[in-house]
């Protein structure tokens, strides 16, 4: 996001999509956040083979959208402080730095029909000003302890995300395996998508890295 600003030529309204796009989806998470092609599973961070999508309660991610990623790690802590981290969405921010702010959209525990919205600061880039970019996330699917899903559209200035990201939690040696898969769809991923490819992946693989922090400071200090 560096260098400067190009001058109006016929190729500058594709530039400009390009940088709001790298803009807004590089401080992602979500959902938002590689791989050069847009297609398959990729093989997950622990170098396990990817053993099909992954479901909760048999749903999984958007199967036609053009951009794909999953990604997993094993985190040693309970499996309790993982899903309550996870889950408790209200206080992402205080472990995740790129959330600015998750409202509740309604009362209780997560569960189906459930919904949250979520706000993460957009920098300003050589092309387009700083904004921000608000995602609502609407659990479809949950079992606890166990995996969750959700789907939902992220919005920001001339920018719109349609979003599925399922999220599994296996016990096993060692700890919990978190397995994450998202996928993104809509005009603007579709116009670069090894660029949104890319992002997703760095945004899916910083989301489990502050995840396996948090989740492992909490149970051993």
């Amino acid at each position: 996001m560096s260098g400067t600003r190009a001058p109006r030529t016929a190729a500058h309204p594709r530039r400009t999509l390009n940088s709001r796009l790298s803009a807004a989806l590089f401080t992602v998470p979500v959902v938002l956040a590689l791989l050069g092609a847009a297609a398959g599973p990729a093989a997950p961070s622990t170098g396990l083979p990817a053993a099909g999508p992954l479901t909760c309660r048999g749903q999984g991610v958007d199967p036609g959208a053009p951009v794909r990623y999953r990604t997993e790690t094993v985190i040693d802590a309970p499996l309790r402080t993982i899903w309550k981290l996870q889950t408790d969405v209200e206080n992402w921010p205080s472990w995740q730095a790129p959330v600015e702010a998750v409202d509740r959209l309604g009362h209780g525990p997560l569960r189906p029909g459930a919904a949250f919205r979520w706000t993460l600061p957009i920098p300003p880039n050589p092309s387009t000003p700083a904004t921000r970019l608000d995602i609502t996330s609407t659990v479809r699917q949950i079992k606890h302890q166990a995996c969750v899903r959700w789907t939902g559209p992220a919005v920001g200035e001339g920018l719109r995300i349609d979003g599925v990201h399922v999220w599994t939690f296996t016990e096993v040696e060692g700890g919990v395996r978190v397995a994450t898969e998202e996928t993104h769809a809509g005009p603007q991923v579709e116009a670069d998508v090894p660029t949104a490819s890319l992002l997703l992946r760095e945004g899916l693989e910083a989301w489990l890295r502050d995840l396996k922090t948090a989740a492992e400071a909490r149970a051993h200090r």
